[in-house]
């Protein structure tokens, strides 16, 4: 994965890291009055996988895949998305086409930082047992994205993150933490109507 130089941008209410030639909307985010500040999304891996992969024969695949670019083209102007560097390490790697393929993708979204706090808030999500001890990554981004303040966390990933059975859980650590839970969710559930 190529190294680009880290850039901490001052934003309210996030930690906020530039690379390279990224431009951070973060610094806008203050400046609107409540009415009109837009929602935050935190993109985890699984979306832009899903949004840069070659089309799938598999009915379920192909289905979330129209889905993502859909969200990605049509509604994600309507709200302030960001990422981490997790999540920029696990689309970094694999197959060298497919992983310029998502890089490019998000070549001007802002990375949020990946605070003690979030470490620490990802080891007590394994530790009371919301995220098995085999899945530190899929702790690490719900942390991230509660920590910097994210009022959703997107993504396709049912077996840990966006679980109905381990959601409650998940929240519940988040708060008693002192941090707002982000909601848990699929760019399906997150398409606006019309």
């Amino acid at each position: 994965m190529v190294r680009l130089p880290r850039i901490v941008i001052p934003g309210y209410p996030h930690h906020v890291t530039q690379r390279g030639n990224r431009r951070s909307r973060a610094r806008m985010v203050g400046m609107r009055n409540e009415s009109q500040q837009m929602k935050t999304v935190y993109i985890e891996s699984s979306v832009i996988s899903y949004l840069t992969a070659r089309p799938s024969r598999d009915v379920v695949t192909a289905a979330r895949q129209a889905i993502t670019l859909e969200w990605w083209e049509e509604h994600k102007t309507q709200y302030e998305i960001f990422l981490s560097e997790l999540v920029l390490e696990e689309i970094g790697s694999g197959d060298s086409s497919a992983t310029q393929r998502r890089l490019r993708m998000v070549e001007n979204v802002p990375i949020l930082e990946t605070t003690g706090n979030a470490i620490g808030l990802s080891k007590l999500l394994i530790a009371e047992k919301a995220i098995p001890e085999t899945s530190t990554e899929d702790a690490l981004h719900i942390a991230i994205a509660a920590v910097q303040g994210m009022d959703f966390l997107l993504t396709w990933n049912f077996k840990h993150i966006n679980n109905a059975n381990t959601k409650e859980k998940i929240a519940g650590i988040i708060t008693d933490s002192h941090f707002k839970s982000p909601v848990l969710c699929s760019p399906e559930e997150l398409i606006h109507e019309r």
